[in-house]
């Protein structure tokens, strides 16, 4: 990865700018990470360690440095049912690998808990606000959601999904498939046809716990570098065929006889 977007960057002549102004960035990304009660306190503590890893690795460095400007703007937040509160952690500008491990750093001291329900509606409306209020202008806005089921709680997904892509933000997914799921297609499919939107969005799905830290770190080089996506890797824009009310039709079967 490293050597592609080295050539790339020969071939374009890019060099990241010098004097940037103060606010822009080649990059917002807003990591959206499920800690619904569906993963136990093992799985969501590899899956923290997975994002800590792949924000001090040197891939996600080089792919930082590799843009106009050389820098992004990164931001973090927790959800289940809800947004969790106290788990966001504010924009911070990273455009070298001590502020990379500065970022990881934090996320690595924050309490693991788990939450109910699961909510992608809401996880993308609030991503959405968190870049239209934040203070950096991105070249590209990207709202990053990991999940390991589909939505069952609050507002239904695609509107909040098309919402956010109207406004000319990014969706893209992690699909956590370490069990079987309900959604037709499975559970990358639900992303693709439900969650995830823009261009060049894609949904990369995780089928062993012991693979996320490479999936987290090639989803956030492929995210701030702008490669596309390898042939694989499932992409917004297909004839759509999963239920994108799978998880609220579950949820009323199940507790609401």
């Amino acid at each position: 990865m490293t050597t592609t977007l080295a050539v790339l960057m020969g071939l374009s002549g890019v060099v990241p700018a010098a004097g940037v102004g103060g606010n822009e960035v080649d990059v917002t990304l807003v990591l959206a990470v499920d800690t619904s009660r569906s993963m136990d306190f093992e799985e969501i503590s590899i899956q923290r360690q997975g994002y800590v890893e792949a924000l001090k690795h040197k891939e996600f460095i080089d792919a930082v440095k590799s843009g106009l400007t050389g820098r992004i703007a990164i931001s973090y937040f927790e959800w289940a049912g809800y947004v969790v509160q106290d788990s966001m952690i504010d924009w911070q500008v990273i455009e070298s690998e001590v502020d990379a491990i500065a970022f990881a750093d934090k996320l690595d001291a924050r309490p693991i808990a788990t939450q109910r329900r699961t909510s992608i509606s809401t996880a993308i409306d609030h991503g959405a606000s968190m870049i239209t209020a934040g203070p950096f202008r991105g070249r590209r806005e990207v709202i990053d959601v990991s999940g390991d089921g589909p939505n069952n709680s609050g507002d239904p997904v695609t509107p909040a999904r098309d919402k956010a892509v109207a406004s000319g933000m990014i969706i893209n997914g992690l699909a956590i498939m370490l069990r079987p799921s309900d959604a037709q297609g499975g559970l990358d499919k639900y992303y693709a046809d439900c969650v995830i939107g823009g261009p060049g969005a894609f949904v990369l799905p995780v089928h062993k716990i012991e693979d996320f830290a490479i999936a987290v770190r090639r989803k956030l080089v492929l995210e701030i570098s702008g490669l596309p996506p390898p042939v694989t890797v499932r992409v917004a824009g297909e004839a759509p065929t999963a239920d994108c009310m799978i998880g609220e039709k579950l949820w009323r079967d199940i507790f609401d006889r």
